[in-house]
């Protein structure tokens, strides 16, 4: 058995929820409940399959691929299936299947309007099988094809199923993608050909691109500047990220939640995997900063965006264009130190944004707005909701012992010392504007807090039997979550011990020679 795990573990999870939503595809609509454990079987498998590796994973060897696959696939354009997992992809792929299941979970009494649990829920198996490919791919046309995967079920979840501006924030959220997409598989290209690399495998472009001029300095900045666009809008980073808000606030809960948990990680993702796992640093010294200095913009931007709120949902949207502009503040400074609190920060911020969108969804269908104004007294009428909000609001503003803090603290740290050829100067004026941000985070996430929890209930919602407390479902939902982020919070080596010996490797390249 270990042996077939090794072989073809990960095409296994990568491919089961799809085989689930295959089958869902034979079940009649009308078989509402049989469509809803077929989705919930098929997550769950690849829940499973995704704690096997977990348990064989050899953490003595972080740093290097395993579970590989290669096998031929499309060889008339040098592109082979191959896959693997390291350090750096482990804890996005365990993310990944469980955030799922739990989405499914919560979906079973909260199927969105117009309803129809069986679309709804074979697009995110869909998503599923998008999101995973693309981080246990190790082929750049493979990751290209699983990057697009994601894009159609987002769109028609946000589309069909989102608020009444869905149409226009799921076109916003199409074209914006697939302008980036467009950009990036045009560099993908060009570094193939450029290089002269004999495949698009992600070891052999790495080594065909530093071999001394292969590629030119122009031609590296270039080719860079195609990823970097492709993945800042999938980030999202200032100013490509207009399309969050819209497609966060517009989308059905369980698609703000996997958006904000899984979605935005692709960006992240691709730039530690590929635009600095890849590139010679000479591209990635040249971009570093633009990126920490768009990554600072990020920060205030988005804090400032968030004060500016009237709804409570679209605020949650905008604190993830500042929390995401501190894993990419680490990303920049192509160190160690920082990409791994950059990893670290995505997988809280999956966690925490993940849970206050589950917290605001459920919200939503008690009290029908999300407009502050009309909201209060949560604690008094829903008080296990509102102390659940309480305490995933303390988690986002990086309250040490919560998982948030070892996302921040560690990036903002980072700034001070990046990359030997780096701007110090810049960098260490960027670390303090965005520790200016950490504050504007505790006042705009304790003046949420405080708007909808204290206080009593307003009179249009005081005797409003359909306002209760957290049902089983949701309980079920969200109890592996908020026991996560205490987890990571008081035991961060848990996560850093796995991603540093890969990270190590990542930032050695991106940080030394030329």
């Amino acid at each position: 058995m270990n042996t077939f795990l090794h072989d073809w573990g990960l095409a296994v999870i990568t491919f089961l929820p799809l085989v689930g939503a295959a089958v869902m595809m034979a079940i009649p609509r009308a078989e509402e409940q049989l469509q809803k454990i077929v989705a919930l079987v098929a997550s769950t498998a690849a829940l499973a399959v995704g704690i096997w590796i977990l348990a064989e994973f050899d953490y003595d060897r972080a740093g290097s691929m395993q579970f590989e696959i290669n096998r031929r696939w499309i060889e008339i354009i040098h592109s082979r299936f191959s896959m693997g997992v390291d350090g750096i992809a482990l804890p996005l792929l365990i993310l990944t299947v469980a955030i799922i299941p739990l989405c499914v979970i919560y979906s079973w009494n909260h199927i969105p309007s117009p309803g129809n649990a069986k679309a709804f829920l074979i697009l995110i198996l869909i998503l599923e099988t998008g999101v995973i490919g693309s981080f246990v791919a190790h082929d750049l046309i493979l990751f290209f094809v699983f990057f697009e995967i994601v894009l159609l079920p987002m769109y028609f979840l946000i589309g069909v199923w989102g608020g009444e501006q869905r149409q226009y924030a799921a076109i916003k959220f199409f074209l914006y993608t697939l302008f980036g997409s467009a950009l990036m598989i045009v560099a993908f290209l060009a570094l193939f050909w450029l290089s002269g690399a004999n495949s698009f495998d992600m070891t052999e472009l790495h080594n065909a691109a530093r071999v001394p001029g292969a590629l030119s300095n122009t031609a590296q900045v270039l080719i860079f500047g195609g990823m970097f666009v492709g993945f800042a809008i999938k980030v999202p980073m200032f100013p490509f990220h207009t399309w969050l808000p819209d497609a966060h606030t517009q989308a059905p809960t369980v698609g703000s939640v996997i958006l904000a948990a899984l979605l935005l990680k692709l960006g992240t993702y691709g730039f530690v995997r590929i635009a600095i796992g890849i590139m010679p640093s000479y591209a990635s010294h040249k971009w570093a900063p633009v990126l920490v200095v768009l990554s600072t913009i990020g920060i205030i931007y988005g804090a400032l965006g968030c004060l500016a709120q009237t709804d409570m949902k679209r605020l949650i949207a905008f604190s993830s264009v500042a929390h995401m502009g501190f894993t990419m503040l680490g990303i920049s400074t192509l160190t160690d130190f920082g990409i791994n609190a950059a990893i670290f920060g995505m997988v809280a911020h999956g966690l925490i944004t993940g849970m206050l969108f589950f917290v605001a969804g459920s919200m939503k269908e008690r009290y029908h707005t999300l407009e502050l104004k009309r909201l209060g007294g949560l604690l008094v009428s829903a008080p296990k909701m509102g102390w659940i909000l309480g305490f995933c609001s303390m988690a986002s503003l990086g309250l040490p012992g919560l998982a948030g803090f070892w996302g921040e603290f560690p990036a903002i740290l980072a700034a001070y010392n990046p990359a030997e050829g780096l701007s110090k100067a810049l960098f260490r004026t960027c670390m303090v504007i965005a520790a200016i941000g950490t504050v504007f985070a505790a006042g705009y996430l304790l003046w949420m807090f405080q708007r909808t929890s204290f206080g009593t209930p307003k009179d249009e919602f005081a005797d409003d039997p359909h306002i209760t407390d957290v049902s089983r479902p949701e309980w079920i939902a969200w109890t592996p979550l908020l026991i996560s982020i205490v987890l990571f919070g008081f035991l961060p080596g848990l996560m850093f011990d796995v991603t540093n010996p890969a990270v190590k490797i990542v930032a050695a390249a991106a940080g030394i020679g030329g």
